[in-house]
């Protein structure tokens, strides 16, 4: 059965996501002069893939949020596509902030119509 607790689970997990990529973002941004700095990236595919299975499902619903894996590339650290990366994330923000906003007013809804 669906709840609207499971969505705010899996919209729970992406703004950890959203966060944690916009901390390695500053993180390569602060390093960009740092000789032998290793450019880090959050890969939010691969994480997400694994939220289909439903022994991740169930894992992450009794154990919290699983640890964030960070991408370590080897690249150089470009600022330009740092930011540009940094304007895709605010999106991907904008995005998991209205459903979560959406998910409230459903349940508000609910409440209301059960009054």
């Amino acid at each position: 059965m669906y709840t609207s607790l499971d969505s705010i689970g899996k919209v729970s997990l992406m703004m950890d996501l959203i966060a944690q990529k916009q901390r390695a973002l500053g993180s390569n941004i602060a390093n960009v002069d740092t000789p032998g700095y290793i450019r880090q990236d959050v890969n939010f595919g691969q994480y997400l893939s694994t939220m289909n299975s439903p022994l991740e499902t169930k894992l992450s619903e009794k154990l919290g949020p699983s640890a964030i894996n960070l991408d370590y590339s080897g690249e150089p650290v470009n600022v330009g596509n740092e930011i540009l990366e940094m304007q895709e994330n605010s999106i991907f923000y904008s995005m998991a902030t209205r459903r979560l906003t959406n998910i409230v007013t459903e349940m508000k809804t609910v409440i209301n119509v059960g009054k």
